[in-house]
């Protein structure tokens, strides 16, 4: 029978989808009183599921072997650092430290900066020995914006130009989140997240115009956040969300290389380094061997080089984003038992 005139958008609604001959009785008593667009949902709830399955199962093997194809493309066309103006936060120590060096010996023009300047001019010196040309040391406090600001204009005007951004600053506070004080806990969020959105804001007209890279160091945590850990993973989860968004704004204009960090020797994977009651490690029953800060400046240079969107380093962490995501109830009884119980 045809639908009655009376609600007319929805009953128009209704046909469109299913023709005119459909029965009221057919439509689920729910969807005949509910809003139009909750009626389209209750079909997309159903249709749009298994349509991506199948959609999923015809073009995964394609898009496996564009993956390869591009990825073979990209390593061979890595782009040449030589003479082009890198600015990497954090740069004391730690992964910052190692990036230095490994652009210093790519020729990189280095501008490099932290709050400990006696640091900086260590490692100032060691990246000249190494090969760069230039090394102009920043002493900075990235959570403060003003900060942010004068950093970066301080580098362009040093170097003419800005190439390369690498958000590698980054705090820890190991503790549980009803034992932390929030009054100390902001600044995580101040210097893990706020900081590289003030530098990244500040950076951006530059990297345009050079049609630069942006390198970013977030954390496995972001996706897999463990106890004591809960602003920290915030934080870093938050970069991910941030930099997709920027990538999606930018374009082909600015290369985005997401990090994702496991446990990387550093001043922050120190037994005694953390911030806070729970900072040493006797909570934990396994935790595999930190990997070399060397490895992982390598790994994060040549894929930021390559233009890779996203590098998980070490990469075997990232087989566990699936245990995650097919057996999340068995994925957190084992982070609860490992870290907790």
């Amino acid at each position: 029978m045809n639908l009655p005139r009376a609600n007319s958008f929805k009953h128009q609604l209704i046909c469109n989808v299913f023709g005119n001959e459909l029965d009221l009785s057919q439509v689920p008593s729910r969807c005949k009183k509910a809003w139009p667009g909750d009626f389209i949902h209750e079909v997309l709830n159903i249709v749009f599921p298994l349509t991506t399955v199948i959609s999923l199962l015809i073009i995964f093997p394609p898009y496996l072997v564009f993956k390869l194809l591009s990825y073979i493309k990209r390593s061979i066309s890595s782009e040449d650092v030589a003479g082009k103006v890198v600015l990497i936060t954090g740069a004391s120590s730690g992964i910052g430290e190692g990036l230095a060096y490994e652009y210093a010996k790519r020729g990189a023009r280095l501008a490099i900066v932290a709050r400990r300047k006696d640091r900086l001019q260590l490692v100032a010196a060691k990246a000249r020995e190494l090969g760069s040309p230039d090394v102009y040391v920043i002493r900075a406090d990235i959570a403060k914006v003003n900060e942010c600001q004068e950093l970066v204009e301080k580098a362009v005007k040093h170097f003419g130009q800005l190439d390369h951004l690498v958000n590698n600053a980054g705090i820890v506070r190991v503790e549980l989140f009803e034992d932390c004080r929030l009054s100390d806990s902001a600044s995580v969020l101040d210097v893990n997240f706020w900081g590289a959105i003030y530098c990244t804001r500040f950076a951006i007209s530059h990297l345009r115009k050079s049609r630069g890279k942006i390198a970013v160091n977030s954390s496995l945590a972001a996706w897999s956040p463990v106890p004591r850990t809960a602003l920290y993973a915030a934080s870093k989860a938050a970069l991910v969300s941030f930099y997709e968004a920027l990538r999606n704004e930018c374009g082909s204009d600015i290369g985005i290389t997401i990090v994702l960090l496991g446990l990387i020797e550093s001043e922050m994977t120190a037994p005694d380094a953390a911030s806070g009651p729970g900072s040493n490690q006797h909570h934990t029953k396994f935790l595999p061997p930190l990997e070399s800060t060397k490895r992982c400046a390598e790994a994060i240079l040549k894929s930021t080089c390559r233009g890779d969107k996203y590098l998980t380093e070490p990469s075997w962490p990232g087989a566990l984003f699936m245990v995650k995501l097919l057996c999340p109830e068995l994925f957190e009884w084992f982070i609860h038992w490992n870290f907790i119980s």
